[in-house]
C-alpha cells in the first residue's frame, strides 16, 4: 500500500490561468511604458529629422556637414532600437520570473514544502 504524499493536487486548468494573468499582468504594465518611452523618442527623432530637412533645404546644413546630421539621425534610430531591445530583455525577465513564482507557489501548495523564491 501506497502512502498519498501530495498534499493538494494542482488543477492544471487554474495554473494555466494564473501564469497567464502574472504574465499578463507584467507585460502589460511593461508594454504601457515601453509604448510611452517609445513614443516620445519617435517624436523627437521625427523632429530631429524634419530640422535636418529644413535646415538642408534652406542651405543652412551645407553638403559639407549634410553627412554629420545624417550620421547624427542614424546614431539617434540605433540608440533607440538598443534601448528598446534593453527594456524588452527586461520585461521578458520579468514575465519569466512572474511565471516561475506562480509554478512555485502551485508546487509548494501541493506538496506542502516552502520553495523559496529564485534569485
Amino acid at each position: 500500500m501506497g502512502t498519498d504524499i501530495m498534499g493538494t493536487p494542482i488543477d492544471i486548468s487554474s495554473l494555466m490561468e494564473q501564469m497567464k494573468t502574472a504574465a499578463s499582468e507584467v507585460a502589460n504594465k511593461d508594454i504601457s511604458v515601453l509604448k510611452g518611452f517609445s513614443d516620445r523618442q519617435m517624436k523627437a527623432i521625427a523632429q530631429q529629422a524634419a530640422l535636418v530637412a529644413a535646415g538642408i533645404a534652406s542651405g543652412q546644413i551645407t553638403t559639407e556637414t549634410q553627412e554629420f546630421f545624417l550620421d547624427s539621425l542614424k546614431t539617434m534610430a540605433q540608440s533607440f532600437a538598443n534601448t528598446l531591445q534593453g527594456l524588452a530583455k527586461v520585461t521578458i525577465e520579468k514575465v519569466w520570473n512572474a511565471m516561475v513564482g506562480v509554478l512555485w507557489g502551485a508546487v509548494g501548495t501541493a506538496t506542502g514544502i516552502d520553495i523559496p523564491a529564485i534569485a
